[in-house]
């Protein structure tokens, strides 16, 4: 018996809409054409709407004329879908959730006699309501959580009375003291005199907490929504996610190494018997290693990514559930704060101790498929022994640093030599390539040392402008210019080195932990950035840096950037050094891949698509991967481990676009992965300590011979 046999045997009844017109398979291939290479889980952040349904709220837009109309069938049709009485309840529209709450707070009558209870395990949106009776004008509120399971595990309370409680019945508590507040509200008038203080409020609760002009629109979509609950009925959908779920929970927990231990770690309660009141379509867990560490939950989300997996990682918001299930004391998250950590980092371990969690939630479309391959992703990705590659480079990460001191006389006689030197002046630009260049107390001259700002402060890097590897530059030394040129731009811009077009005063601002002095250009050259990247944004020099240790703490997390020398705007370290042989042997496994799969041409990375600094030729592949120390002609250098590699080396150019694919990431992650790092090419300094010290008269040049140690 295959697996999706022996899952229908057990689930065949509740799984599919068996009773609907259309079965789940006959779905997905009418109404998500869209998801055949996409595997999407995550509905409780964002679910999926249906081709038909765009299709039906199109043809009604363009068939029917809604001016400015009342949407009271819309309002019943939500308070028939929640069972509530048009007599007891009203129907308010906002833009989410979080309006929703804020207009309750905003609203409800808080006086010192009221009290606020939320549970340990609320959204933010709910701990944000404790500001308003703190704040009441009538008298501060008391405002405590509550751990449900806690105060039922100590009997101080059934699960009932304590969940009766629910921030969604307020609105029949405001509707009640509308009356009393009704000069107070900023809704829609019923009547008002421009010259005179005189209006007068519609007496429809509803339309008191309506801030202007609805968006009837989108309210009167709203109707095609229902159509599809009413044709597969929310309990055949309940009873649909919750088979998914119980599946994928028990498949997740029968997950164990080579050693006997368990790989996955599940957060919540949830009976693995089948019952569609007690599960949800929500699944939230850990990964272990074989050794019990964990890994984080961001490395699972990079690598779900490269299999086209979309899924939720984090906090999700839920800062006292997140701490509740993880174990995160008070203390542990206030120094994980000191340390450096918010919400939306790739900070996912600190101290030993997980940040936050991985979430999959299944949707009424998502199929025995999505699950399956989702556990395939975890297998594969996750339980498995540590490669070759692997276990070399713990075992060097554990051994003692080699002394600079006599460093010259450990030199290995080699045969690699220099290949190429790039400079990229502006970061996450173009570079450009030369057959020797001179050397600063920040590494190449030049590299990195300008980047674009968003209006907003934000860094611009390809990673969210893709077009900004379109912009070519280039630096004549002679003439002390840099060059600058862009298909979105009609002609060519030149800013002189030693330019008289910086505004007035330096701008102070923070980078990953480092502090930069920076000149700021005029608006003309502004302009000209702004049309090359299709948004407003402002080009920055920097004129000083400074590690800031107060700003990181905690150098435990992971973070690979070098703190002991200069660095301009560059991610991690002054150089990127990568090998041709270390390419060539991806480029094999590539193609390798391609042709087991039968997937076309396979693709051929240029060692350009890591943007280095440096690419070497004459060794062995990944030679370089155990080199402590090096010199390049005259010119010594530390190495400071292996480079972590993001999405952004599967972007590449192709007659004139920028493309995006999932290689050469997911194949590097199949045999280059470290503790959640998937490594290639080595970081590089010129070594402080060594008597040959870096001075600005350094050059280097194509040809230079490569002298490594490993020692």
């Amino acid at each position: 018996m295959d697996g999706k046999e022996e899952f229908l045997k057990e689930f065949g009844d509740f799984y599919g809409y068996p009773n609907a017109p259309k079965s789940i398979d006959e779905i997905r291939s009418t109404e998500f054409k869209r998801l055949e290479d996409t595997v999407y889980l995550d509905h409780a952040g964002a679910t999926l709407y249906s081709e038909l349904q765009m299709e039906a709220i199109f043809k009604d837009l363009t068939t029917t004329v809604y001016g400015n109309p009342r949407i009271l069938l819309t309002q019943k049709l939500v308070l028939d879908y929640c069972n509530a009485s048009q007599k007891d309840y009203k129907c308010i529209f906002t833009s989410g959730a979080t309006a929703a709450l804020k207009l309750i707070g905003e609203n409800f009558p808080w006086s010192c006699k009221s009290t606020f209870m939320y549970t340990m395990e609320n959204h933010n949106s709910v701990l944000g309501l404790r500001e308003y009776p703190a704040t009441s004008s009538f008298g501060r509120a008391a405002a405590f959580a509550v751990d449900i399971n806690e105060a039922v595990d100590q009997g101080g309370a059934s699960r009932s009375s304590l969940t009766s409680f629910k921030v969604l019945q307020h609105p029949v508590q405001i509707r009640n003291e509308a009356k009393v507040l009704e000069g107070e509200l900023t809704g829609t008038v019923a009547a008002s005199i421009a010259d005179i203080d005189f209006v007068r409020r519609r007496e429809a609760v509803e339309e008191q907490f309506e801030d202007g002009t609805i968006s009837f629109l989108s309210i009167a979509s709203i109707r095609h929504g229902f159509k599809i609950f009413n044709t597969l009925t929310t309990s055949a959908m309940c009873w649909h996610t919750m088979s998914l779920t119980k599946f994928l929970k028990r498949k997740l927990l029968a997950l164990r190494h080579e050693n006997g231990e368990s790989v996955c770690t599940l957060y919540g309660n949830c009976p693995l018997k089948v019952s569609r009141h007690d599960c949800g379509s929500i699944v939230s867990f850990n990964l272990k290693r074989p050794d019990g560490s964990w890994f984080g939950h961001w490395e699972v989300e990079k690598l779900a990514s490269l299999y086209g997996i979309q899924l939720r990682t984090g906090c999700f918001c839920n800062p006292g559930a997140c701490a509740k299930y993880l174990g995160l004391s008070h203390s542990d998250l206030l120094s994980n704060l000191e340390a450096g950590h918010v919400c939306w980092d790739d900070n996912d371990v600190i101290n030993g101790k997980p940040t936050g969690a991985v979430r999959v939630s299944f949707g009424y479309m998502s199929t025995y498929e999505d699950a399956k391959k989702f556990i395939d992703f975890i297998r594969s990705s996750f339980i498995s022994m540590p490669s070759e590659f692997e276990k070399r480079y713990l075992l060097r990460s554990k051994s003692i640093p080699c002394p600079t001191e006599g460093f010259e006389d450990r030199l290995s006689s080699s045969a690699c030599h220099l290949k190429s030197i790039t400079i990229y002046p502006i970061k996450s630009c173009a570079g450009f390539s030369v057959n020797s260049w001179p050397l600063s107390d920040t590494g190449l001259q030049y590299d990195r040392e300008w980047l674009l700002k968003s209006l907003t402060g934000e860094i611009l890097t390809q990673k969210k402008v893709p077009e900004m590897f379109l912009i070519k530059t280039f630096i004549n030394l002679n003439q002390q210019i840099l060059s600058v040129e862009s298909p979105r731009c009609k002609r060519k811009l030149q800013i002189k080195l030693d330019s008289n077009s910086y505004l007035p005063g330096k701008e102070e601002f923070y980078l990953q932990s480092q502090r930069y002095e920076v000149q700021c250009y005029e608006n003309e050259i502004n302009q000209w950035f702004s049309d090359a990247v299709g948004q407003p944004c402002t080009l920055v020099r920097c004129c000083q840096s400074e590690y800031c240790f107060s700003l990181n703490k905690n150098r435990s997390m992971g973070m690979c950037r070098d703190v002991n020398s200069k660095v301009n705007f560059a991610n991690e370290a002054q150089f990127l050094l990568i090998s041709e042989e270390s390419v060539s042997d991806l480029n094999n496994r590539l193609c390798s891949k391609t042709q087991k799969l039968s997937c076309g041409a396979p693709p051929n990375v240029n060692p350009m698509r890591f943007r280095p600094n440096l690419v070497i030729s004459g060794g062995e592949p990944y030679a370089e991967d155990g080199w402590r120390n090096l010199r390049i002609g005259n010119t010594y250098f530390s190495s400071l481990g292996g480079c972590n590699r993001c999405q952004m080396i599967n972007f590449y150019q192709q007659t004139g676009q920028v493309k995006k694919t999932n290689e050469p990431l997911a194949t590097l992650a199949s045999y280059r992965r470290v503790k959640g790092k998937i490594l290639f090419g080595i970081l590089l300094r010129y070594d402080p300590g060594n008597k040959a010290r870096l001075d600005t008269n350094s050059w280097l040049k194509v040809g230079d011979e490569v002298h490594p140690n490993s020692e």
